[in-house]
């Protein structure tokens, strides 16, 4: 009985807002840091415009490399259901000195 209430007070209630449930389609995203945080640019990159960033998330580095795990975790499981994610060979780029802009649509193999 003591173990239910502390699960349940261990639990987060989280809220989700109608106009974040929608979400935003993201294909490219630019990653920066500093000794103490992470920043992770969201945009959508369209053949016709410059790319436009939409979201910006700062987080702590402990909270970035929680994120890292997260979706190695998540990327494992969908790789399972469904097969390899397979990623064309990555474009070469010039050092950018700490700054990642990687387009969604290119990675490491």
């Amino acid at each position: 009985m003591a173990e239910n209430n502390k699960e349940q007070q261990n639990q987060v209630q989280i809220q989700l807002k109608p106009e974040v449930a929608d979400g935003q389609y993201s294909n490219l995203a630019m990653i920066n840091h500093s000794s103490s945080e992470f920043v992770i640019d969201f945009a959508h990159m369209l053949p016709i415009a410059p790319p436009q960033i939409f979201s910006r998330v700062i987080m702590a580095p402990e909270h970035a490399k929680r994120l890292l795990f997260a979706l190695q975790e998540n990327i494992l499981r969908y790789e399972k259901e469904f097969g390899e994610i397979k990623l064309p060979a990555p474009p070469q780029a010039p050092e950018a000195g700490g700054r990642t802009a990687m387009p969604f649509g290119t990675g490491n193999a």
